[in-house]
């Protein structure tokens, strides 16, 4: 029997990143995830957003 194909993706985050990410106040929280949400939509073509969709909901 054959192993099933893995899609989507992980990554792992130490404790170090859990603790760091808990010390900042909820503002804080929202302008890290809004100056990165600006910067990739920035940069990030249509066809590369796209895959992208596709590849989060497991897709491809």
């Amino acid at each position: 029997m054959s192993e099933p194909v893995r899609r989507g993706y992980s990554y792992i985050v130490t404790r170090e990143q859990i603790r760091k990410y808990a010390s900042l106040t909820p503002k804080q929280k929202l302008d890290w995830l809004q100056e990165a949400n600006d910067f990739v939509n920035k940069f990030i073509s249509a066809k590369s957003r796209s895959i992208q969709k596709k590849f989060r909901r497991g897709d491809i």
